[in-house]
C-alpha cells in the first residue's frame, strides 16, 4: 500500500506540477501558455503600441540563442473596450516540435510554450480530475489526490426534509440519505439545476467522442475497473441525483444545502458536529426537468455497461419518466427562494438557481426522452423551435443542448426527428457563423470578446461553450466555414489559456500565470500555496466589483475586470458548470487535432 501511495503521488506531481512552474516573460505578449498543435494555427498577441524597430517578431529556443522562425507583426488593431493597441504574431507555419518563446526585439519574450501533438491532453485530464476534488461525502487519499488529500466531509446520510419539501410520506424534519455528488462551486452545497447542464455536457462528451473519452485517465479510486474514468466520475454525481427524487411522486428537490454558506473551512470542519443542519428543499419544475433530461441521456450512455452496472440504465429511464410525469402535473412549480423563506423556516440563503421560464427545460427533457425511447409522445409535447435563436447553453438556458442531441442522433431518429434535424443543422450553422463574423479582425483574434456582453459572471464558461457550439457546427453541418469553426474553437481554448486581455491562463495549475487564490473553500483552507489544479476560474466579469464588493480591482474595462483573490467570487470562483465545458472543449480538440491541418 505504501509503495502504491508513493508511486501514485510521484505520478501525480509529474502530471501537474511540471506544467505549472512560473517562468519569466513579458506580460505584453499574450498567448496560450501551454502550447500549440504542430499542424494548427499559432497566434500570439502583443499588447501596446510598438515602434517601427519592433515591427517583427521571432520564435526562439527558450534560452533565446537560436531563432527558429521570424515574421512581421500585423498592422495595429484597437481593442474596442480598453482602446489599447494590439498586434498579431502569426507563426502557424512553424511546425517543428519543441519548446519555444516569442521574442519581440526591444520588448521582451513570452512565457515558454510547446509545439507538438497532444498538447492539451493534460489540460483535459486535469479538468476532469477537478471533479474528483469536488466529491462530497468521501475522503480524498493522497494516493489519488496528491498533496491536496483531505478528510471526508458532509456525509449527507441524515439530511432533513425542509418544510417547503414536506409531503405525507416525508414530513418536515424527517430525514433521507443523499450522499455523494459534487460540491457545486466554491461552496459545499449541491444543486440539481446546475448539476443538470454539467452532467449533460459531460455525457455529451462521451456520446460525441467515446473512443477518445476512454483515454482520459485521472487516477481516481475507480480507475482500475472496466468503466472509463469520465463515466466513473459522472456516476458519483448521478447516484446522488437519484436520491434527490421523491419515490412517492417522482418530483425532484431543487437542492441539498445548508441554510447558509459554510465558512472558509475544509469540508470536515464545516457545519455542526452531527451534520443534521443540511436540508433538501422544495421540489421544482426546473430541477425535475433537468433531472429528466440527465437521466434519459444517462440511460442511453450506460446501456453499453449493463454487465458492469446491471439495472442502472433501466433505473435511470424509469426515474426520467417519473420526473416527467411530476412535471406535467406541476408545470408552475418554479423555485422562488424569497417567497419560500416568507412561508417556511429556516430561511435558506444559499445559491438559488431560480429560473422564471422553464420552456427550455421542457424542450431539453422532451428531446432526451424522445431520443432514448423513440416515443414521439414526448417529442410532440413541446415546441422545439419557439424562435429562430440558438442560445448558448447555460444553467438557465438549456434549449440548445436538445439541438446538440438531435444533431448527434441522426441515425436513430424517427421520421419526425429526422425532419426537424435538418432545421437543427440550420440553427447550428447560423449560430456558428454569427460567432465567426468579424472574429478575424478582433484585437485578440478570438470569437470570445466580440461583445462586452461576453464578459459576464462565468465568462470563462462562455468562451468554452462558444467553442463547443463551433465544434457542433463543424461536426454536423456542411458549411464552407467548417474549418474556420474548428480553428476558432481552438482560438477560444487559446483565450482560456492566456490569449486574453488580462494575460491569465484561467485554469489553475496550468500556465506560467495562473490563478493562485480562487474563491474555493478547499483551496483556501488547506494551507497549501498552490490551489487544486484543473479548475476553471470564472474569468473576467464586467460587473464583478459591484457584485462581490471585493476591493482591489484595477480596471473597469469589460475585458479586464478580474482579480486573483479569494474574495472575488464574481470573477475568481470555480463551478462545476464551468469546468464541464472546459473538459469538453479541451478533449474534443484533442480528439480532432489531426483535422486542424490546412488552417
Amino acid at each position: 500500500m505504501l509503495k502504491s501511495l508513493i508511486i501514485g503521488t510521484f505520478l501525480f506531481f509529474c502530471q501537474y506540477r511540471l506544467v505549472a512552474q512560473p517562468q519569466s516573460g513579458t506580460e505584453l505578449i499574450r498567448l496560450n501558455q501551454i502550447g500549440f498543435y504542430s499542424n494548427a494555427p499559432k497566434i500570439a498577441v502583443v499588447v501596446g503600441a510598438i515602434g517601427e524597430a519592433q515591427g517583427t517578431f521571432q520564435i526562439t529556443t527558450t534560452d533565446q540563442k537560436k531563432v527558429v522562425f521570424s515574421g512581421p507583426l500585423s498592422a495595429a488593431r484597437t481593442n474596442p473596450f480598453s482602446k489599447k493597441i494590439t498586434h498579431i504574431a502569426d507563426f502557424s507555419a512553424l511546425v517543428t516540435p519543441g519548446t519555444y518563446v516569442v521574442n519581440i526585439p526591444g520588448i521582451g519574450h513570452s512565457y515558454p510554450f510547446t509545439i507538438g501533438i497532444n498538447v492539451h491532453h493534460a489540460v483535459a485530464t486535469a479538468a476532469l480530475k477537478g471533479f474528483y476534488y469536488q466529491r462530497a461525502s468521501t475522503a480524498l487519499p493522497a494516493q489519488f489526490a496528491g498533496q491536496w488529500a483531505r478528510s471526508s466531509g458532509h456525509p449527507d446520510t441524515k439530511v432533513l426534509i425542509h418544510p417547503s419539501a414536506a409531503s405525507v410520506s416525508r414530513p418536515a424534519g424527517s430525514t433521507i440519505s443523499s450522499p455523494r455528488g459534487w460540491y457545486d462551486a466554491g461552496d459545499y452545497n449541491k444543486y440539481i439545476v446546475n448539476s443538470g447542464i454539467t452532467m449533460g455536457t459531460l455525457l455529451s462528451l462521451y456520446e460525441d467522442f467515446p473512443t477518445f473519452a476512454k483515454t482520459l485517465k485521472t487516477n481516481i479510486p475507480e480507475s482500475t475497473n472496466k468503466i472509463p474514468d469520465l463515466l466513473d466520475e459522472i456516476l458519483w454525481n448521478l447516484r446522488w441525483m437519484l436520491t434527490m427524487q421523491d419515490p412517492a411522486d417522482g418530483g425532484v428537490y431543487h437542492k441539498l444545502t445548508n441554510p447558509r454558506f459554510d465558512g472558509m473551512v475544509m469540508p470536515d470542519k464545516a457545519g455542526s458536529p452531527t451534520r443534521t443542519d443540511r436540508y433538501v428543499v422544495q421540489k421544482s419544475i426546473t430541477a425535475s426537468l433537468d433531472f429528466t433530461a440527465v437521466m434519459a441521456q444517462a440511460s442511453r450512455v450506460f446501456t453499453a455497461y449493463n454487465r458492469e452496472l446491471p439495472g442502472l440504465s433501466d433505473s435511470c429511464l424509469s426515474a426520467a419518466r417519473n420526473a416527467w410525469k411530476w412535471a406535467e402535473a406541476n408545470p408552475n412549480a418554479l423555485y422562488k427562494q424569497t417567497k419560500m423563506n416568507d412561508t417556511f423556516d429556516p430561511d435558506v440563503v444559499t445559491g438559488s438557481y431560480e429560473d422564471r421560464d422553464a420552456s427550455d427545460e421542457w424542450i431539453w427533457a422532451a428531446t432526451e426522452l424522445y431520443v432514448t425511447t423513440n416515443d414521439e409522445t414526448y417529442y410532440n409535447a413541446v415546441n422545439l423551435f419557439p424562435d429562430t435563436k440558438t442560445p448558448l447553453p447555460s444553467w438557465p438556458q438549456v434549449r440548445t443542448l436538445a439541438y446538440y442531441t438531435l444533431a448527434r442522433s441522426g441515425k436513430t431518429l424517427t421520421d419526425a426527428g429526422k425532419k426537424d434535424r435538418l432545421k437543427v443543422m440550420q440553427h447550428l450553422r447560423s449560430a456558428a457563423d454569427s460567432l465567426l463574423s468579424g472574429a478575424d479582425k478582433q484585437a485578440f483574434q478570438t470569437v470570445m470578446g466580440k461583445s462586452a456582453n461576453d464578459f459576464i459572471w462565468g465568462s470563462s464558461a462562455e468562451a468554452a461553450n462558444q467553442g463547443i457550439a463551433l465544434i457542433q457546427a463543424y461536426r454536423y453541418t456542411d458549411s464552407p466555414n467548417r474549418k474556420a469553426y474548428l480553428r476558432y474553437a481552438l482560438g477560444n481554448l487559446d483565450y482560456l489559456l492566456g490569449r486574453n486581455a488580462v494575460g491569465y491562463s484561467f485554469v489553475t495549475g496550468f500556465g506560467a500565470k495562473t490563478p493562485m487564490h480562487p474563491h474555493h473553500r478547499p483551496s483556501i483552507a488547506d494551507g497549501i500555496a498552490e490551489p487544486i489544479p484543473g479548475l476553471l476560474s470564472g474569468g473576467t466579469n464586467a460587473n464583478a466589483a459591484r457584485q462581490d464588493k471585493c476591493t482591489g480591482y484595477t480596471s473597469t474595462v469589460a475585458d479586464e475586470v478580474y482579480l486573483d483573490a479569494d474574495c472575488s467570487y464574481a470573477s475568481n470562483e470555480i463551478a462545476i458548470n464551468w469546468n464541464a465545458p472546459l473538459v469538453y472543449l479541451a478533449a474534443a480538440l484533442e480528439a480532432l487535432q489531426k483535422n486542424l491541418t490546412g488552417y
